[in-house]
């Protein structure tokens, strides 16, 4: 699953917001619309750390 920040979340935005701008919105309006979107998508939401190391230091770990 792609992630903010990846290349494939990157290029699926300015596809959206391509869209958004043929349909007539103006540019800054279709680069929010293109970014709410994809937030509310769960295709393409953040998982969180994937690895411990991502998690940070064990011993300041909430809850473990």
């Amino acid at each position: 699953m792609p992630e903010p920040g990846s290349k494939a979340y990157d290029k699926e935005r300015a596809r959206r917001r391509k869209e958004a701008e043929n349909r007539g919105i103006s540019d800054q309006d279709a680069n929010i619309e293109a970014n709410e979107s994809l937030q509310a998508d769960p295709k393409w939401q953040s998982r969180g750390p994937r690895t411990e190391r991502g998690k940070g230091p064990k011993g300041e770990r909430q809850g473990e």
